[in-house]
């Protein structure tokens, strides 16, 4: 019931993609959004990017921000050309399937976050999607900040607008968006493993009760292997946040630091919880592994004790249909009830023996 109620309230209160904002461009357009910013303040009104590029270098102040959903190379390469950016960079942010990581091109910062979504589910099975992952690609300039976004969920759209409602974050530049998005993004971390280990307490449950099955191992394994797809979307982006957090960075002030210094701290947590679970993981399919050994065993001795019981009657009714005519007691009246009677005796004590030791 807990669980239940927890995943209630995931639904509730999961980040939805706000479409009346009054900068969304239309469907199908890889632009979703092109903002100028000014003293931490939103410009409005429609302001393409050349122009928003060319009232913030003409002012000397502000910056702008563009976010794009899955562009083309062709949709990519005016902004690439507009704002300079290195044609790796531009390669690894059209075609993604990138680990974590941060690179400086010039006076170009390039940061590639791993986007991570809970897959709800009723009941954890051998073929559950548990983790859904997705790649945010962020550019950081001394005027710009421009967001590709790949995969259905982690959309920006409540992060801008949360960011919209404190001016004076903003003010602090593209540094202060970049540590939004990664402070956005490890949160979203969180979120996920807690679900997660919602799921590991239930497969936990499962596996030690006594209504445990064999086929609680697959639930194991396919947890097991989400896990790992989590694992490798979180571990990698350690390094990068201690990169932003310790070392001189001419983008990143020095005000600016200590955050992405708490989010590396958060990512730590992050990543000894994935850790744990792994191992906990590991330990619960030994576990469960052995208990089915233990059963195994037990079957089997189940069926040997039956079959010595079994083999008693066989033994003497085999002696009995061998084709002798001098056979013990073969003429007698009260040969058959006999041999009956010392069968099922012979049966009976073999049983209450077996019984006693706990193979039946």
């Amino acid at each position: 019931m807990i669980r239940n109620l927890r995943r209630t309230v995931r639904r509730a209160y999961r980040r939805t993609v706000d479409l009346s904002h009054p900068a969304r461009s239309p469907l199908g357009s890889a632009v979703v959004n092109c903002v100028l910013y000014e003293d931490g303040a939103r410009h409005r009104g429609a302001c393409p990017a050349e122009e928003a590029v060319r009232r913030v270098r003409k002012s000397g102040d502000g910056f702008v921000w563009i976010g794009l959903h899955e562009p083309s190379v062709e949709e990519f390469a005016g902004l690439a050309e507009l704002f300079g950016l290195h044609p790796l960079a531009v390669e690894d942010a059209v075609h993604a399937h990138q680990r974590p990581k941060l690179e400086r091109y010039d006076q170009t910062l390039f940061a590639v976050f791993k986007t991570v979504r809970y897959v709800e589910h009723e009941e954890l099975t051998a073929t559950s999607e548990v983790v859904d992952t997705g790649e945010l690609m962020v550019f950081t300039g001394s005027d710009f900040v421009i967001t590709v976004r790949h995969g259905m969920h982690g959309s920006l759209g409540p992060l801008r607008e949360a960011l919209e409602a404190e001016p004076e974050q903003l003010a602090k530049g593209p540094a202060a968006v970049l540590h939004a998005i990664a402070d956005h993004v490890v949160d979203d971390y969180l979120a996920v493993v807690d679900a997660v280990q919602d799921d590991l307490d239930a497969v936990e449950t499962a596996v030690f009760s006594e209504q445990a099955s064999r086929g609680d191992a697959g639930r194991v394994y396919q947890l097991k292997r989400e896990l790992l797809e989590l694992k490798r979307a979180v571990t990698p982006l350690h390094r990068p946040l201690q990169t932003l957090a310790a070392q001189p960075l001419p983008l990143i002030g020095p005000e600016i630091r200590p955050y992405f210094r708490d989010i590396a701290d958060h990512l730590s947590r992050i990543t000894e919880q994935i850790t744990s679970f792994d191992a906990l993981l590991d330990s619960i399919l030994q576990a469960h592994l052995a208990q089915v050994t233990v059963a195994q065993n037990e079957d089997m001795r189940k069926i040997t004790a039956w079959a010595a019981i079994i083999a008693v009657p066989t033994m003497v009714c085999g002696v009995y249909g061998m084709n002798f005519d001098h056979m013990p007691e073969l003429r007698w009246t009260y040969g058959y009830p006999l041999v009956v009677a010392a069968m099922a005796t012979a049966c009976f004590l073999l049983h209450r023996s077996f019984r006693r030791n706990g193979w039946l």
